[in-house]
């Protein structure tokens, strides 16, 4: 039977390889997406021709009412989100509205409009804030202490999705997900940053000196193309008014990755590396290791993709990126 799958922020970067995902994967299936008119489309130019969709703002409930009441879908992707931890300690505000009244608006457009939808609220890692070692690995019982109005949001989220299935039988499937990336990720994102900066570097539209912020942080990555197949099982296999962690099984310092990224450069001289205070958290969160059992029991799910694909894919996209745009 076909699907009918609605896409909240279709046009970033998670909501476009899922929208990738599903179209190559689940062709029968159908990709709506939403997104504010004036959202650049460039994630999704290669595939735009495929999808349906509508101009929509999650602050604006009766434009919610009128995209759901268009779709009809069978189940929602909520990506959208102000996602950049460092924005939102300068725009507290606009994080929490978007992030918090926006998923309000999303859910209760639902209930207004008697859909019945499979629910997926993203909610993030950070959540959990600073962990010490002995709440290794982060399982989903860990206490939630967030450092930052992002995360303080993705918290809001979180729970908004947990009160509307048991006030309102909505089936809400929360995840938290943990660091993920690849092509296409913004370059507030640590990876991706240095990814930009090495490929400009490699052009000559960069001096050879890489700013960096806290290099002793740990995380554990996984590739944006299985975060997204994860997406899609929960949707078929995951328990309504249930939380789930999805993260991956490679786990490292910063700096470790910076050594790697290092290692695949075409510079023939020495890059140095600067730390930049600007680019230091007001209170940083430095150990991120998940455990995913939970959700792999649900789902048989596991990352495929080697994170040193994940980082060559990642260079490549900046080398063109810079190639094309210079200035960017």
């Amino acid at each position: 039977m076909t699907k009918r799958a609605l896409i909240t922020g279709i046009t970033g970067f998670v909501g476009s390889h899922l929208a990738e995902y599903v179209l190559k994967e689940h062709p029968a299936d159908e990709v709506f997406g939403i997104k504010r008119w004036r959202s650049p489309k460039d994630n999704i130019r290669s595939i735009e021709h495929l999808l349906k969709l509508y101009d929509c703002d999650l602050r604006d409930l009766s434009s919610l009412i009128s995209a759901l009441t268009w779709a009809k879908p069978d189940i929602i992707f909520h990506l959208a989100a102000q996602s950049y931890v460092q924005t939102s300690y300068t725009a507290p505000t606009d994080t929490l509205d978007t992030n918090v009244i926006g998923t309000t608006n999303l859910l209760e457009a639902v209930r207004i409009c008697g859909l019945d939808p499979v629910i997926h609220v993203c909610s993030s890692s950070e959540v959990y804030g600073q962990v010490t070692e002995k709440d290794l690995p982060i399982t989903e019982d860990c206490p939630l202490r967030p450092v930052s109005p992002y995360a303080v949001s993705k918290v809001g989220e979180d729970m908004l999705g947990y009160m509307y299935y048991m006030a309102h039988g909505l089936k809400t499937i929360r995840t938290r997900t943990f660091t993920h990336s690849g092509p296409r990720r913004g370059e507030v994102f640590v990876d991706s940053f240095f990814s930009n900066q090495v490929a400009r570097i490699e052009q000559g539209l960069q001096e050879p000196v890489l700013r960096v912020g806290n290099l002793e942080s740990v995380r554990t990555f996984c590739d944006v193309r299985d975060t997204v197949r994860a997406y899609w099982l929960l949707a078929k296999h995951c328990v309504p008014g249930e939380v789930y962690n999805i993260g991956g099984t490679t786990t490292m310092t910063i700096g470790q990755m910076l050594d790697m990224l290092l290692g695949m450069t075409s510079y023939k001289g020495k890059i140095k590396v600067a730390v930049d205070k600007t680019l230091l958290r007001p209170a940083d969160v430095t150990l991120q290791i998940p455990s995913f059992q939970k959700f792999k029991a649900a789902t048989g799910w596991e990352p495929n993709i080697p994170y040193e694909q994940t980082l060559s894919d990642m260079l490549s996209y900046w080398r063109n990126r810079v190639q094309v745009t210079p200035d960017f």
